[in-house]
């Protein structure tokens, strides 16, 4: 019993050790034997482009959003946008029909149908070579957007991912820990691209060659993990680009981030099965093992955790340090639930414990109701404020 205690403590501590710390510095060494790749040009001619926007609801912020991306660096002969309204009650459409005259279409859904359902919708209408797919709450500095379209001067590339930056009023949010861990998952992808391929985009921003956007991707899937899979059975590179900036709004509250959290990364899973063939690597090689680390050996840490409680538990009795880690988990949780509920914001330690929490659970949710198949394509997007 003592040896089975053993091992569920030892398996999570060992996958987290393992896909937060040890992969990174595996991609570093292993990239440190590679040449650093060289920056593109500027393209002769720029590609024509189709900005899509999914939108549900988003009368508050459309406007800004789309008065942004009309402001964006780029011929505007080669630029369309596209709004994608996926059946809105609140007005989105009027507001986005007065854009009408400025070049902006929009394509409304007589049912709602969830975001993916909705690019999917929008492919008969995608003009552009290059598909760049954005989000109606966050906002893309004037100079972001020629980057991440100039990297695909390289033919061998076919999905480029914009750097996430988490933004808000750090004084009024209960969920400064969000900032933190979008750098982290930023560096990571550099780290990946410096090898070949990122494993996943930006649901914020990223674009994608149009001759290889899948039109019939399952709407209860996850597309903007997808994309770079999909490249990758083309035989393309999926990268991420530093200077393709793309300022995120942190959720205002702990409640908002477990709700964003469970449903990513249910759909994540969902889409991971989809697409496991990737993970063999006797086909796949390098882009596997980076599959395999970066997903889901991170995600199985969320499957494992309540094992390592029970160890715990099953080794308190004999072994004092056991009775203390097991007393610093309860403390830790009761710190999160304290932060989870705290009225107003609540202070910088205590909402390090309530993301923590918040992540934790989220991602046994996750696991739960992806393998009941418990998926729900009717998207529900995360409430944010507006990244100013």
């Amino acid at each position: 019993m003592t040896t089975i205690a053993l091992a569920l403590v030892l398996i999570p501590v060992g996958l987290s050790a393992y896909s937060l710390v040890l992969y990174p510095i595996l991609l570093k060494l292993i990239g440190m034997t590679r040449a650093a790749p060289s920056s593109p040009s500027d393209p002769a001619e720029w590609p024509t482009i189709t900005i899509t926007i999914p939108a549900y609801n988003e009368a508050g912020t459309i406007a800004r959003t789309l008065e942004g991306l009309l402001a964006l660096d780029y011929p505007t002969d080669r630029r369309e946008i596209l709004v994608v309204s996926d059946a809105s009650t609140d007005g989105t459409d009027d507001i986005v029909r007065t854009f009408a005259d400025r070049g902006v279409q929009l394509l409304r859904l007589p049912v709602r149908s969830g975001k993916t359902a909705a690019e999917n919708a929008a492919a008969t209408r995608l003009r552009g070579e290059i598909i760049v797919n954005t989000d109606a709450t966050i906002r893309i500095p004037p100079n972001a957007l020629k980057p991440l379209i100039r990297v695909f001067n390289d033919p061998t590339i076919g999905v480029a991912s914009g750097r996430d930056v988490s933004v808000g009023d750090r004084a009024a949010e209960a969920n400064r820990g969000e900032s933190g861990y979008v750098d982290y998952e930023m560096w990571v992808r550099d780290l990946e691209t410096r090898l070949g391929s990122i494993v996943g985009a930006s649901g914020c921003l990223y674009a994608i060659r149009r001759d290889i956007h899948d039109t019939l991707f399952p709407s209860a899937l996850s597309r903007d993990f997808a994309t770079a899979l999909i490249a990758k059975t083309y035989g393309l590179r999926a990268v991420s680009v530093p200077e393709a900036v793309c300022l995120v709004p942190r959720a205002r509250s702990l409640r908002a981030e477990f709700g964003r959290k469970s449903r990513t990364m249910a759909r994540g899973l969902e889409t991971l099965w989809y697409k496991r063939s990737l993970l063999n690597p006797a086909r796949h090689g390098l882009f596997a093992w980076k599959l395999a680390s970066h997903k889901l050996a991170r995600w199985l840490v969320f499957l494992f955790a309540p094992g390592a409680l029970l160890g715990l538990g099953i080794l308190a009795p004999r072994y004092p340090l056991a009775l203390w880690l097991l007393v610093a988990a309860g403390i830790g949780t009761v710190l999160g639930l304290l932060a989870i509920v705290w009225p107003g914001r609540p202070p910088r330690l205590l909402a390090m414990f309530g993301f923590a929490l918040v992540s934790a659970s989220a991602g046994f949710v996750a696991w739960t109701k992806a393998l009941r198949g418990e998926l729900n394509p009717i998207w529900e997007p995360t409430r944010r404020p507006s990244a100013t």
